[in-house]
């Protein structure tokens, strides 16, 4: 993965103020899609230097605009009065290291279900090119360690999604909505593959490298 752009300066308040909104507003999707239960999961963006991402332990619903949390990319607080997300760690590696422009993570049931039982999400469905190949489980890791971001990291090599073991997804984007969508589809192969496994007696039909590769040469030219 190459690094991410290395914009300079501070953005203008409206700008701050335009990127906060569709931060809540994107995490409170998270709830009301039934990927998230109660303050489980966080959402980042990245505006210039500074990365805003929701604070720790505050419900969603209550996020208002003077709530809005900031950080630089060394994590040292540069905005708001709130401590940030405890996942704050495995959102700063990833954009240290990619070109994440925002990063959606959720505790999503059948892909937390799913990262009990395999090392990598199983090729159901031509979607898993969309995020790049298969879907890698990240070994577990105390939440919020410097070892879970490693570990994320290495799972999303030449991936925009990944899950993490007994634990839930992380998924990046060039935008909030693009993040968003990768985690929700990764939520619903995820149940598609559980769905088809659990069909006594039958094994559900694989997609091999060749014919991901197809589909992902398609998705790239997908849409208007």
């Amino acid at each position: 993965m190459p690094p991410g752009p290395e914009p300079s300066g501070t953005p203008d308040r409206e700008a701050l103020a335009s990127a906060w909104d569709a931060l809540v507003a994107t995490a409170r999707r998270t709830v009301t899609d039934g990927l998230v239960v109660g303050t489980s999961g966080n959402v980042s963006v990245r505006v210039g230097d500074l990365i805003l991402v929701t604070p720790s332990g505050v419900p969603y619903e209550q996020l208002g605009p003077a709530d809005l949390t900031a950080v630089g990319l060394d994590g040292r607080p540069a905005l708001g009065t709130l401590r940030p997300t405890s996942e704050l760690p495995m959102h700063l590696a990833l954009y240290r290291s990619t070109t994440a422009a925002a990063i959606v993570h959720t505790h999503a049931p059948h892909a937390t279900a799913v990262s009990t039982l395999v090392p990598e999400l199983p090729p159901v469905h031509y979607m898993t090119a969309a995020l790049g190949g298969p879907v890698r489980v990240a070994p577990y890791a105390l939440y919020g360690s410097e070892e879970l971001a490693a570990h994320v990291l290495d799972a999303l090599r030449d991936r925009t999604a990944c899950l993490l073991r007994n634990h839930g997804t992380m998924a990046y984007g060039a935008s909030l909505g693009q993040a968003l969508d990768r985690t929700a589809q990764l939520e619903w192969m995820c149940r598609v593959w559980l769905a088809a496994s659990s069909v006594p007696g039958l094994t559900p039909a694989l997609l091999s490298d060749a014919r991901l590769d197809e589909a992902g040469r398609k998705l790239r030219g997908y849409g208007q």
